[in-house]
């Protein structure tokens, strides 16, 4: 859906972060990790002494509960941009944690041997790379043979609310095509099982993870459905209508039909898609 930060990324392997730098993304970003960490995370440990290593770490939304759910394992924590490290250092200290440290570096320009690590995680972070086949293939020379690679992606296809909108349709639609021109992928959930075989990898095991938010889930309804979804897609109102996707009238009807569908009498799906893959 996005990557737990802003980051930089301006490589042409890379696709510019369509949804901004500002505070609002910010607390988007958190308010986006809070809303899934069970959903996502709940199976997601590593072992004692087990050399971890998260790729595109932002601003360290999901490195917080990554370290926290696997206290005596090593974590090595990776983004390209400076910023955005400094953000995550300040919350994984925050919470109180010890066994991460951050590297600043490019997942195209790893700076570690290869097998250096029993594990590599990575969330919402091949939707904005331009060559995700190959982001994979250059992570997965650093993990060790039998040790595996964990990767987290959203997928805009699969929003299904209710009541129903072509409004709402039209304006996820600008989102998935602003990223689209930009490089990335925000239908890449759905692709995760043949991207990980093309990289060589063997076993990829993906689980769905269904957001479902209706009137007897109120927090999820505004969390996610709110605050993290409808958000997202508002976030590009004024790329949108300066790209001739779509008119300002338009747009603000289908916003308005998203957060209709975080009310009491509304449903808002979402899958998310979470593939576990073993190095050869």
């Amino acid at each position: 859906m996005s990557p737990d930060k802003p980051s930089d990324k301006s490589s042409h392997r890379s696709s510019p972060y369509v949804h901004g730098y500002g505070p609002r993304e910010l607390q988007r970003l958190q308010d986006q990790a809070s809303a899934l960490v069970e959903l996502l995370h709940a199976d997601t440990a590593y072992p004692a002494g087990a050399r971890v290593l998260e790729a595109g770490c932002g601003v360290g939304a999901q490195t917080v509960t990554l370290a926290a759910r696997s206290p005596l394992a090593h974590v090595t924590a990776l983004d390209r941009s400076a910023p955005s490290l400094a953000e995550a250092r300040a919350r994984v200290a925050a919470a109180g944690l010890s066994n991460v440290v951050f590297e600043e570096a490019d997942i195209f320009a790893l700076p570690f041997a290869p097998a250096s690590f029993d594990h590599v995680f990575l969330c919402f972070v091949l939707e904005h790379l331009g060559r995700p086949r190959e982001a994979l293939r250059a992570l997965g020379e650093v993990v060790r043979p039998g040790g595996t690679i964990t990767v987290i992606e959203g997928d805009h296809g699969s929003a299904l609310f209710h009541p129903d909108s072509d409004d709402a349709r039209r304006a996820i639609g600008c989102q998935v095509a602003l990223q689209a021109r930009a490089g990335g992928d925000a239908l890449i959930g759905r692709r995760l099982h043949p991207m990980l075989v093309e990289a060589g990898f063997a076993e990829p095991r993906v689980s769905p993870r269904l957001v479902y938010a209706d009137g007897s889930r109120p927090d999820l309804a505004t969390g996610f459905t709110r605050r993290t979804f409808t958000t997202m897609i508002a976030g590009v109102r004024m790329a949108a209508i300066e790209a001739g996707l779509t008119r300002p009238a338009d747009f603000d009807r289908g916003i308005a039909d998203l957060n209709r569908t975080a009310e009491s009498d509304g449903v808002f799906c979402y899958t998310f898609f979470k593939a576990v893959a073993v190095k050869r």
